[in-house]
């Protein structure tokens, strides 16, 4: 592969990613975004996108992470990194540069965070909500993406992309696809298999349903993201939650409920979908902590009792 400008390079790698890699088509967009964020930073500073890549310095690239610092999250600017180093590593494993310049940048420390958990009453609360809304099929179809999203830990990006031929509430399993197309088998539980057979029942009666989609709108169309995102707010102010409460507060809630019920770990990463099990070990600090808090209270030695000699 011949030294071309620099946009042509781009071009190149987001090629190989969809090609070669197989990764999925958000993914590759994302990729886009953050690389061609990145070139036009370069142009303010003279760079041609047509220019040769080697006229890019570590420099170059340290300038345009502190342009960033105050306008992104730490995350923001960890992927945008990675997703350079990632394009560069591309070009000196094809060896169309001969120096690295983002070989001794470091990635900022992020601060680790996970979103709100709910408690097991919480849970409940949430899950028994009313709709004081509709009453028809969409009910069915609210309380059964509630249900979804807790008893199987799924994201709402894997949620929206289910089709009714996914669900089997015969064996109660659901097949899922993750991060980069991955697909995974999570069971689910009998609630949502309930509430999922009597949603299911009503998808006849909806005018103009896309074929194959499992969750719909009013419209037949596959429901999006934000508005998984907007049934769960709305059932969780209905239930007088005043948490920020997520479809990823479901998956969280999820994730410690398993692990706290003696669960073991690597059988919720297989669930969550994690290729890395320092991703799920997140989620055992409050087990960790329930488990302190049971030590501190029965053991004769711990830190809570005195040593009576």
């Amino acid at each position: 592969m011949q030294n071309k400008g620099i946009k042509r390079l781009i071009e190149n790698f987001l090629s190989y990613l969809e090609t070669q890699k197989g990764y999925s088509r958000n993914t590759i967009r994302a990729y886009k975004i953050d690389l061609c964020h990145f070139l036009s930073f370069l142009m303010e500073k003279g760079i041609s996108e047509e220019d040769s890549v080697e006229k890019i310095s570590t420099y170059n690239i340290r300038e345009y992470l502190s342009s960033i610092y105050e306008a992104y999250e730490t995350t923001s600017i960890v992927r945008k990194l990675s997703t350079i180093k990632s394009f560069f590593n591309f070009l000196e494993k094809r060896r169309i540069i001969n120096k690295n310049p983002v070989w001794h940048i470091s990635f900022p420390k992020i601060k680790k965070y996970l979103p709100p958990y709910l408690s097991i009453d919480e849970i409940k609360r949430l899950l028994k909500s009313e709709d004081k809304g509709d009453k028809d099929w969409r009910s069915y179809r609210n309380r059964a993406i509630l249900e979804l999203l807790y008893s199987c830990g799924i994201r709402a990006s894997e949620l929206v992309t289910l089709d009714v031929e996914d669900i089997d509430l015969e064996d109660g399993f659901i097949k899922v696809k993750g991060k980069g197309d991955k697909e995974r088998i999570v069971p689910m539980g009998r609630y949502a298999i309930e509430i999922i057979k009597k949603y299911l029942s009503c998808l006849g009666a909806i005018k103009g349903k896309t074929e194959g989609a499992l969750f719909v709108n009013k419209d037949g169309k596959r429901l999006s993201d934000r508005s998984i995102r907007r049934i769960v707010k709305k059932y969780a102010i209905q239930s007088g939650l005043d948490l920020d409460i997520s479809p990823h507060s479901l998956r969280h809630s999820f994730a410690t409920h398993l692990l706290e019920g003696g669960a073991d770990i690597r059988a919720v990463q297989e669930m969550l979908g994690h290729s890395s099990l320092s991703t799920t070990q997140r989620y055992t600090h409050l087990t960790l902590s329930k488990l302190s808090e049971v030590y501190n209270k029965a053991h004769p030695r711990s830190k809570e009792k005195k040593d009576e000699r």
